[in-house]
């Protein structure tokens, strides 16, 4: 008796059994989707680093610009303090008159920056509420709605349609979501390599020297040859000269053998046939800077070198791709059967299943115990209520959808599953 007594209180410590059962049932659900929610967020990581990487270089530029200003004007007061008395009193005032405007004009670039830093702090707070908001169930599908409208839109920045992606960020409302002033940045670097300018590139990678150099990059020394390059195909010899002993030969100790490679330009010349040197001429090196930039940009920014929706697209595929896919029997409902999704699908491995499904071809509905397979004559298989309905509508009279073959239902025999 006590321990009946015992074993009811454990089972409901607050009432009866059954109403403590549905708050389990809740909390386990709760539980399972803040486990799907986190496993979501990790794929936002772009999402956060990307403003909070632009906010740190413009502090750091920011702060450059105030140390040299500072460092100028200091030098010029102790130059002016450690001068002779002879200096008259106009030249003495005209100089500290031009101290004075340098440092009003500090304070308003000073000012300018700190609106800008405002602006990108008030952006990562955004994003982070927004992150916030996802555990909130009744604003998840207005979480989902607008994390697919900044897939598209990083899409199409990537793509180069910037109109287009500024104008779905507008309709959309998701400006603070968007990277699009920090892809507009990259676009004019882009269009300027496309130009074959050079200028636009150089004066990015010197504003970012320390990180590019942390990373080891050596987008700058690619630059650098195809400046040297073109200075070989306009036949200027002595100033692709200057130029290689000044911007080329600081990278020889870790760049040697790619240094002399295009330094021999200079004997084979623009026109040469030799195979090894032809190709350093051709316009494709343009297109290969384009994609080194892209690179090193996406990798300073911290963003992904692969767009998005190619990323979110390519873990649905990998779920999807079996070997029939790439077979002349697959279903044209498959995404696998389009050319654009063989292609984003070809490095990624074969879906591993456990235990597999058949798909009727006819009805698109499982095969099992309770729909089991009927092999026709040519030796295809499809469900049986599929072919029971066919036989009921053609007088008992089955047609083979992919060859066409025509035979009595009498004649299918049943296949197990095993």
């Amino acid at each position: 008796m006590d321990m009946a007594v015992d074993m009811a209180i454990d089972a409901a410590p607050n009432g009866d059994a059954s109403a403590a059962a549905p708050a389990v049932a809740a909390a386990h659900t709760s539980t399972a989707r803040l486990a799907q929610i986190a496993e979501s967020l990790k794929l936002e990581h772009q999402l956060v680093r990307v403003p909070l990487e632009h906010l740190k270089k413009t502090i750091r530029s920011n702060y450059r610009l105030a140390e040299r200003e500072f460092t100028a004007v200091l030098n010029s007061v102790a130059e002016a303090s450690g001068s002779s008395d002879s200096r008259s009193m106009d030249e003495t005032l005209t100089r500290l008159s031009s101290l004075v405007t340098r440092l009003q004009g500090l304070k308003r670039k000073l000012e300018e920056g700190g609106k800008v830093e405002n602006v990108q702090v008030q952006r990562c707070r955004a994003r982070l509420e927004h992150l916030g908001s996802v555990a909130d169930a009744d604003k998840l599908d207005d979480w989902k709605d607008a994390r697919l409208n900044r897939i598209l839109v990083d899409y199409l920045l990537r793509m180069s349609y910037y109109d287009s992606a500024k104008n779905l960020a507008e309709t959309a409302d998701i400006q603070e979501l968007a990277d699009i002033d920090v892809f507009f940045e990259a676009k004019r670097v882009i269009e300027s390599l496309r130009n074959k300018d050079l200028a636009p590139a150089l004066v990015w990678c010197a504003e970012n020297k320390p990180r590019l150099k942390k990373s080891k990059s050596k987008l700058e020394f690619q630059l650098r040859l195809q400046e040297f390059i073109e200075l070989v195909r306009a036949n200027e010899h002595m100033k692709a000269i200057f130029y290689a002993r000044r911007y080329l030969a600081p990278w020889a100790a870790t760049n040697m053998k790619e240094m002399q490679r295009v330094v021999t330009t200079l004997a084979f010349r623009h026109n040469t046939e030799c195979s090894i040197y032809k190709v350093l001429f051709e316009p494709t090196q343009w297109d290969y800077l384009v994609e080194q930039f892209k690179q090193e940009f996406c990798r300073l920014f911290g963003m992904t070198n692969e767009p998005l929706l190619n990323i979110y697209l390519q873990a649905g595929l990998t779920a999807l791709k079996t070997p029939l896919c790439y077979k002349e029997a697959c279903s044209k409902e498959d995404p696998l059967s389009q050319e654009g999704f063989r292609r984003l699908a070809e490095p990624l491995p074969f879906s591993k299943l456990h235990h597999s499904k058949l798909v009727c071809y006819i009805s698109k509905k499982p095969m099992d115990h309770e729909n089991p397979p009927l092999v026709l004559p040519n030796g295809h298989v499809y469900s049986t209520k599929a072919l029971e309905e066919m036989s009921r509508q053609n007088d008992g009279r089955i047609t083979c959808p992919r060859t066409g073959e025509v035979c009595n239902f009498t004649e299918l025999v049943k296949a197990f599953i095993s």
